[in-house]
């Protein structure tokens, strides 16, 4: 585990905060977020304490306007977000009263004239851009927290914007940075007083900064899923009795709903089942989300904002089994490649899976599967930025192949573990489909195969008819 400082800290069931997350479809018009305010009043009872992202698409806007400045137009990188201010400004009108729509234009003015400098001193020095696309990126969560903290307090709910940059202490790999063990006290300084004066904190998700404070270069951003992740750091350190994840599906399902037509909804699974749905292509949670809550085994419950009297999927440290299903689910992954390296030489040879490793660690590519005979190793990745390179590297001390448009498809359940039957019929199940390697885990939490990409679906239909029909 990391180590983020949360130690031994704990607090009463009474005084333990709820997070309650908002994704960006979440927090994405007026509308969305007139029913997060409406989520957030109704919730006051359990402290809630409110994590938002972005406003929908806005950071992809912002990325790209970064690069139009590393291309050196400044002016085209300010151009191309002036719809998306304009969006912001809209949503306040329709929202505020006139006394805070006023201080959010000035808000957002403020940031619209930070970022056309930023812009500018990208194009002048792109060597520059890593440490200033952080600090342009945290906008979106800027705004879209000062938004809301707005809204809800002009319907009457004592809210206050807490800087995230103040409460998540990170390293400097901008980003994708790494939460420090400063974290925890700093978010009990900046959050917990709120709390016990009744007030709701609202954060901006995805968002940190280098233990130096916040000051110019300072601000960094934690990579993918970011902002769920905030929500269970902050959760973690505050010792929350939930973190509830809301967003704009029902929970996590039993199969992708884009392959299999009527998927069911999880009610309940453990977090290691949730992270090996999520690790393995489930994209309503991510992985890293989960670590911080399965430190302190604090539950996290996904939910549908737009339905917000469902029950959504919960998050807990086993799965108490009620369901009675033999799988929990399925997930998987396309785009995949398998590289097959063969050497006879360094057969039963001691280091040689260090030296393909290090090839991977050297190329930062993370390994979803892998496989070894007598002379040979397999591995599948999802990532092919530097797989031209890797594949020069292991040519060193190798024979090299590749395979590429594949799949990935995991079947997860912690009852796998207590019943191999389960996986051999995974396996019988798809006996006519051509199986390119399988693998189960050393946790015996899943079985996983790989395929042609052209075989996924039909894949995936049979095993959710044999297991969750």
């Amino acid at each position: 585990m990391i180590d983020y400082g949360f130690d031994s800290y704990r607090v009463s069931m009474s005084a333990r905060p709820t997070i309650m997350k908002f994704g960006g479809t979440s927090v994405g018009d007026a509308q969305a977020i007139q029913i997060v305010a409406d989520i957030v009043k109704s919730s006051l009872k359990s402290h809630p304490v409110v994590v938002v992202s972005a406003i929908a698409g806005f950071t992809n806007s912002l990325i790209a306007s970064v690069d139009k400045a590393i291309a050196g137009d400044a002016r085209a990188a300010s151009r191309l977000l002036e719809p998306e201010f304009e969006r912001h400004l809209a949503i306040a009108a329709e929202l505020l009263r006139s006394e805070r729509r006023a201080a959010f234009v000035s808000i957002a003015a403020d940031a619209r004239a930070k970022i056309r400098q930023l812009h500018k001193i990208i194009a002048g020095h792109p060597v520059t851009s890593p440490p200033l696309q952080d600090e342009i990126v945290a906008y979106g969560e800027h705004l879209s927290s000062q938004l809301i903290t707005a809204v809800l307090c002009d319907r009457g709910v004592a809210a206050l914007q807490v800087d995230a940059r103040r409460c998540i202490k990170t390293d400097d790999n901008y980003g994708n940075a790494t939460p420090q063990p400063e974290t925890a006290a700093a978010v009990r300084s900046e959050v917990k007083s709120l709390i016990d004066a009744r007030k709701v904190p609202v954060l901006g998700g995805f968002i940190g900064s280098t233990l130096g404070g916040i000051t110019t270069r300072a601000t960094t951003t934690l990579g993918r899923g970011g902002s769920d992740f905030t929500a269970a750091i902050v959760g973690a350190a505050l010792d929350a009795r939930e973190i509830q994840i809301w967003t704009d599906v029902d929970g996590m399902l039993s199969a992708d709903p884009r392959v299999i037509t009527s998927p069911r909804l999880i009610a309940q699974l453990s977090f290691a089942e949730a992270a090996e749905l999520a690790y393995f292509g489930a994209k309503v949670l991510h992985p890293s989300t989960i670590l911080p809550a399965v430190e302190r085994n604090i539950p996290v419950r996904i939910l549908n904002s737009w339905k917000p009297d469902g029950t959504g999927t919960l998050i807990t440290a086993q799965n108490d089994g009620t369901s009675g299903a033999r799988l929990t689910g399925l997930a998987s992954k396309k785009d995949v490649t398998i590289i097959d390296i063969t050497s006879t030489r360094m057969l039963m040879a001691y280091g040689f899976l260090r030296r393909v490793f290090e090839v991977f660690e050297r190329f930062r590519t993370a390994v979803d599967m892998v496989t070894t005979s007598e002379v040979s190793v397999s591995v599948t990745v999802d990532d092919r930025r530097n797989l031209d390179a890797i594949v020069q590297a292991l040519s060193d001390f190798s024979e090299v192949s590749i395979e590429s448009e594949l799949a990935l498809l995991c079947a997860v359940g912690d009852s796998l573990q207590e019943a191999p039957e389960i996986a051999a019929r995974v396996v019988s199940v798809l006996e006519e489909v051509p199986l390119k390697m399988i693998s189960q885990a050393a946790s015996r939490r899943n079985i996983t195969v790989v395929l042609r990409q052209t075989d996924l679906p039909h894949a995936m239909q049979r095993l959710h008819e044999e297991f969750f029909a």
